[in-house]
């Protein structure tokens, strides 16, 4: 079995006595940047998968790169497991700290050191939030094209570990698509600088290979990220639908008329609701579905694309179209759909935002099937989700403090998940495996897909102690799965021991 026989990317224990370590931090590190004290940890048991808290044994918050460096040549020295957050706010449990490692946040890391307005890029450290780039931007009239919904909050750093996308992916990519450098740290805390600022740099692209690492391959310190002219205009067309399936066709309707929207979300009726009575973004509440169709471009372009889209939705059964008057109505419109995870939280204590990708034109019949799924697991399910590409985020909502909620939570997003697989989709589409959706990895690859992302971690990081236990499971995990795991008729999704 190679590495994986050695359990490489499970759960390492610490070896040293947790006083030698925090003497050792502060040797390097200011008091007010080491925790240790449970009631100092307790902020950071969790990230946005607030199921499985953990307090970690340590937290660090170095302030340069200097100190980051220090902080990992203090636990390669120890042997000690080491977990990276950003601001917290991603989906998946990628920075679920570990109870025996280290917590190293890098939330001070957050200057903006270098704007190049003619070669349009910026360099950020990681802790920069992904919405600040812009914001610092502005007055050159470029912007930083990845928007996801946290934008406000979350951190550029977090953004390179997840691959995180955004309502405008569809038009402008992922991160790893607008990204042109990164300085990071290794296992045995030395600097290295993969990228430039040019289309293209020689050897193996290693630049991608760290992005969407989810922190299992070193920690960034810097990033380089490309800018863009901010387009003349940007008007968005609001679509309702009596038929969720209609709604689903539409999207693929839009892609084959050639037309490429900045963005093309859709709701159903369940966020619909949710949203409009949180917000007031002017969302129609008794459609049962709706698409937010976005033009961005030169007047001419985006009058002309506008009035070919309304065309397209009225063909394929949309029952009314509203069209963004202003930059203000645009705007309100965008609001409500980033607003959709806070609403839901509303309707009741706990969700699961699952993370899906499937082809287009399989998304009338999944959608169908998330439905009829809500009377299997006998739980609610509001569907928000980047359309255009395929990208789902089903909102599986529940009540962890009644009976097995939880547990039908987690099979209902397992199922969902698996048919993503099934259908010729993936797992992930910006949020990431962390420890989600490690388990439905081994439904996505095969023994030896798996040994080839094993075996890439060992050479970055042989004893398997960065980010242990998150985004790739190890043979033997798969195996106890795949032996546990019963296919559609009978239980197919038993409970999984989680760390």
């Amino acid at each position: 079995m190679g590495h994986s026989e050695r359990d490489l990317n499970e759960h390492p224990v610490a070896l040293v006595d947790k006083k030698i370590l925090v003497k050792e931090f502060l040797s390097v590190l200011s008091t007010e940047s080491v925790k240790y004290e449970t009631e100092d940890l307790t902020p950071f048991e969790c990230d946005g998968l607030s199921a499985y808290p953990q307090i970690p044994m340590i937290a660090v918050l170095p302030e340069n790169e200097e100190q980051v460096c220090q902080v990992m040549k203090i636990c390669h020295q120890y042997k000690v497991p080491i977990v990276f957050r950003g601001a917290g706010t991603g989906l998946s449990g990628g920075a679920i700290p570990y109870d025996q490692g280290v917590l190293l946040v890098l939330s001070k890391l957050k200057s903006i050191t270098h704007i190049d307005p003619i070669g349009r890029y910026a360099v950020v450290q990681p802790g920069v939030r992904n919405a600040a780039i812009s914001e610092a931007t502005k007055m050159y009239k470029l912007y930083y094209a990845p928007d996801p919904s946290s934008q406000i909050a979350c951190s550029i750093g977090g953004n390179v570990a997840e691959n995180s996308g955004g309502v405008h992916c569809l038009k402008y990519g992922l991160t790893v698509n607008n990204i042109l450098k990164v300085r990071f740290v290794t296992i045995e805390g030395e600097i290295v600088e993969i990228g430039s600022e040019g289309l293209d740099s020689p050897g193996y692209d290693l630049l991608a290979l760290l992005t969407g690492s989810e922190g299992l391959l070193g920690v960034l310190t810097e990033v380089t990220v490309k800018l863009l002219p901010t387009p003349e205009k940007a008007q968005a067309i609001m679509a309702s639908f009596d038929d969720v399936e209609k709604a689903g066709r539409a999207v693929a309707d839009i892609i084959e008329a050639g037309i490429i929207p900045a963005g093309l979300e859709m709701m159903d009726k369940k966020a619909i609701n949710a949203v409009e009575q949180f917000i007031g973004a002017g969302y129609p509440m008794d459609a049962e579905a709706m698409l937010l169709c976005e033009s961005d471009g030169s007047s001419e372009e985006v009058e002309s694309e506008i009035q070919k889209t309304i065309e397209v939705l009225y063909r394929a059964g949309a029952t009314e179209i509203t069209v963004s008057t202003d930059e203000a109505h645009r705007l309100k419109l965008w609001a409500g759909r980033k607003s959709a995870f806070p609403a839901v939280g509303r309707v009741l204590p706990d969700y699961f935002c699952m993370d899906g990708t499937i082809p287009r034109k399989t998304l009338p019949n999944v959608l169908k099937r998330i439905a009829e799924m809500e009377d299997e697991f006998q739980l609610q399910c509001a569907n928000v989700f980047h359309a255009g590409d395929g990208n789902l985020h089903p909102l599986i909502m529940f009540d962890a403090n009644e009976g097995d909620q939880l547990q039908r939570a987690e099979k209902y997003g397992a199922a969902i998940l698996e048919l993503c697989v099934e259908v010729g989709g993936t797992i992930t589409g910006e949020h990431g495996v962390g420890i989600e959706k490690i388990n439905q990895m081994c439904v996505q690859f095969d023994n030896q897909e798996i040994q080839t992302f094993l075996n890439l971690k060992q050479a970055f990081d042989p004893e398997g102690r960065l980010n242990p236990g998150k985004a790739i499971p190890t043979l033997n995990r798969c195996a106890e799965f795949g032996h546990m795991h019963v296919h559609r008729g009978e239980e197919r999704f038993p409970d999984i021991p989680r760390f």
